[in-house]
């Protein structure tokens, strides 16, 4: 037995030409077999992750094909993805469906929507020429410049997000903004603007001097509307496809739908398998109440529920299952209560971190040892909720000599953002015109933070799902910058641009069957001997966007999404399953995160993890202005101790005194100024003027090691004692 089967526990092989006695129901269990056995008509299968799916329907094709029910050319099946597409065709093949005759289709929805096009256009239309608009990232673009929007990368990338959601789900632009709200889209703009963006978009779609555009949701609509309009166009159709199946029916769109009913027309000859709590694409339309009402359209439906999984050991199976018993909600109300039937294997792992690097490189080892241990490095995943937590995982695995490649996403150093911030800090590097210390040392995040504000760098998290991704990267680039700060005091601008080059270099490996690293998202349909399901704090998984402020309860339904994406997460893993989370994101950083409520209930009480993570809390009361008594907010107020639109009383002549002893001080060193204290550590110090010690190390910037070194001159040139003898006022 190969190493696939054996991960594949008892399912059996596929029926092939080659071995023409076995039944097409042979091998299946009762549930598998009910569904390829059904009669013609409605036919719904809720199957769960790992259960068949492909197997099931491609066999009931196959049953419905040799049973004399259907020929192979009346045959229409969709599904989501070309890979999709290609392997239920590959299997079909296999099975020895079609012969020399035509072929079962077997299409994503949008390219049998293309092929129908194609052919029906000119009955439908006429002579009027229409080619496809298979990016419409450039008219997005011309229509935000129109309407006073933003045309950064990001805003068009979010802006054509709102219009194939709006389009996939039938909504018009004018109907765009109450859609919106009662969706509660994280909309990048101005409602009404992005109604504006719509409607100019749609005009320059049909208005282009080469004939009509049609983008990839006009190719949906327009198939329906020959359908639906045109008698002689549908009878055509309609004698030509007798038979369909529709897989991943939870993801359907109500456009999507729309095509589906026009295809049908009064017919019910269809076949549909889906499982509504795997159900993560919301944002794009995607709905599960099709495959929620199935029964109810079809009261004489056939409804088979598949829950053997021949995918994950039982102790996975299990960690799903209670994942996805927590749910509430309708979708809930479907789950199906799934059966390992495979051996035996290691239970899941729970692991807590400090800080993200301490978690990527547990993740590395772990990794390492199970690739010792005779694990393919390809069978290993390692999955994230947002693409920017990949970067930690891409440095720690080049660290480890082990190859890897970035799924559903680029690497982080071939992202667009970095590469634009990377190229911002070599023109900052090249000014001439930077004041002496500003480049490096503790001026360094200063200047990077600064470099990086019009790129999309702001002090809260922004709307938009491509501006969040965008600030999320650069943000890392900043925790990067302060992690190397860490580790070298004396870091410069061009230092640290040759630390970015390194590390670029060395994550651009030429493609290799390596480590997987993806979003929750893209890993959707994909499994691997050991998944690695990191990152697992609140405000990550659950994301941020969905849980409200701390007045409300936030989105309930998109919560309950995210928690069928972690449970998608959970049910990608076939034997090994790992899941972390860290309590910090940079090393040495506050322990302000905690873990997901997803993970509530999960973790056994004898687990190093078992005990509940919660946020660091100061003894210290939150610093407070000395002037007006309000707390403080950002680093500069909370170093000098008042608001910074606060009345200074700097005492001139000191805060002199200590730059004069500070240039001293560097020059003996042979160190820049600000390696010995900042412009605002003396700031603090001219104002505050310290004492003794106590008073001297409370202000911020001024550790332990900083008060062995200047304490006693620093507290000498505060009393006057130096002033005298050393230092030059003039």
């Amino acid at each position: 037995m190969s190493a696939r089967s054996e991960r594949m526990g008892s399912m059996p092989a596929d029926v092939t030409p080659e071995n023409p006695a076995t039944r097409l129901d042979g091998g299946l269990d009762p549930q598998q077999q009910a569904a390829v056995l059904a009669p013609r008509g409605p036919v719904c299968v809720l199957a769960g992750a790992g259960t068949g799916k492909t197997r099931t329907i491609t066999r009931r094709i196959a049953h419905l094909v040799a049973n004399g029910h259907v020929s192979a050319g009346q045959v229409l099946a969709v599904t989501f993805t070309a890979r999709a597409a290609g392997e239920m065709r590959g299997r079909l093949r296999a099975l020895g469906i079609g012969g020399g005759g035509p072929q079962v289709q077997a299409r994503t929805f949008h390219a049998a929507a293309l092929r129908q096009l194609k052919y029906f256009w000119p009955q439908v239309v006429g002579d009027a020429q229409w080619r496809l608009l298979d990016r419409k990232f450039a008219l997005v673009g011309q229509a935000a410049s129109r309407v006073g929007l933003p045309t950064t990368t990001e805003s068009i990338r979010d802006l054509a997000g709102e219009i194939e959601w709006a389009k996939s789900s039938l909504i018009a632009p004018e109907d765009y903004a109450a859609a919106a709200a009662r969706a509660r889209r994280d909309v990048p703009a101005d409602a009404e603007k992005v109604t504006a963006v719509y409607d100019v978009y749609q005009a320059l779609k049909t208005n282009d001097p080469d004939g009509i555009l049609l983008d990839f949701d006009d190719l949906l609509l327009h198939t329906a509307i020959a359908l639906e309009e045109n008698a002689a166009v549908a009878e055509e159709f309609r004698d030509r496809y007798r038979c369909f199946v529709v897989d991943e029916y939870q993801d359907v769109t109500p456009l999507q739908q729309r095509v589906l009913d026009a295809w049908l027309g009064d017919r019910d000859d269809l076949t549909v398998v889906g499982d509504a709590n795997q159900t993560i694409y919301s944002f794009t339309g995607a709905t599960p109440r099709y495959l929620l009402d199935f029964s109810r359209r079809f009261p004489d439906a056939t409804v088979v529920r598949l829950e053997r999984d021949y995918r994950s050991s039982p102790e996975v199976v299990s960690l799903a299952n209670r994942v996805i018993g927590a749910a509430r909600g309708r979708i809930a109300g479907t789950r199906l209560q799934l059966v390992g039937q495979r051996p035996s294997g290691p239970e899941p792992t729970f692991a807590e971190y400090d800080d993200e690097p301490a978690e990527a490189t547990a993740v590395a080892k772990q990794i390492s040892k199970l690739i010792g241990q005779g694990v393919e490095p390809s069978e290993i995943a390692v999955l994230y909720r947002i693409n920017a937590q990949s970067e930690v995982h891409e440095q720690t695995l080049t660290q480890a000599g082990i190859p890897y490649q970035v799924r559903g996403g680029e690497g982080f150093f071939t992202r667009q953002e970095v590469r634009q911030a990377v190229t911002a800090l070599r023109q900052v590097a090249g000014r001439d015109d930077l004041p002496d210390g500003a480049d490096s040392g503790e001026a360094l995040v200063t200047l990077v933070r600064a470099a990086l504000v019009p790129l999309g760098l702001t002090e809260t998290e922004p709307a938009g799902v491509q501006a969040r991704e965008r600030w999320n990267s650069l943000t890392a680039l900043v925790a990067l910058t302060e992690e190397l700060l860490s580790h070298d005091p004396l870091l410069t601008l061009n230092g640290l641009l040759g630390e970015l080059a390194a590390r670029s270099e060395a994550r651009h490996p030429p493609v290799v069957q390596g480590v997987t690293l993806a979003s929750l998202h893209a890993a959707k349909g994909l499994e691997w001997d050991a998944v690695f399901l990191v990152g697992v704090t609140e405000g990550t998984l659950p994301i941020a966007h969905v849980l409200g402020d701390s007045n409300s309860s936030g989105d309930e339904a998109g919560i309950e999404e995210e928690r069928r994406l972690f449970y998608v997460g959970v049910t990608r893993a076939r034997e090994h399953l790992a899941l972390s989370w860290a309590l910090a994101r940079t090393e040495g950083g506050r322990k302000t995160r905690r873990r997901s409520r997803f993970l509530n209930g999960l973790i056994p009480d004898d687990s190093p993890a078992s005990r509940i993570a919660k946020p660091a809390r100061s003894k210290r009361q939150p610093p407070r202005c000395r002037v007006c008594g309000k707390q403080l907010m950002g680093a500069t107020a909370t170093m000098l101790g008042r608001c910074e639109q606060c009345p200074s009383n700097l005492d001139v002549e000191l805060f002199e005194a200590l730059k004069q002893w500070r240039r001293e001080r560097s020059r003996e060193m042979k160190v820049p100024a600000y390696v010995v204290f900042s412009d605002n550590t003396l700031t603090a110090i001219a104002e505050q003027q310290p004492q003794d010690e106590r008073a001297l190390v409370a202000i911020p910037g001024i550790g332990a090691k900083k008060l062995e070194q200047y304490g006693a001159d620093v507290l000498a040139v505060v009393r006057g004692e130096r002033a005298a003898q050393t230092l030059d006022l003039t």
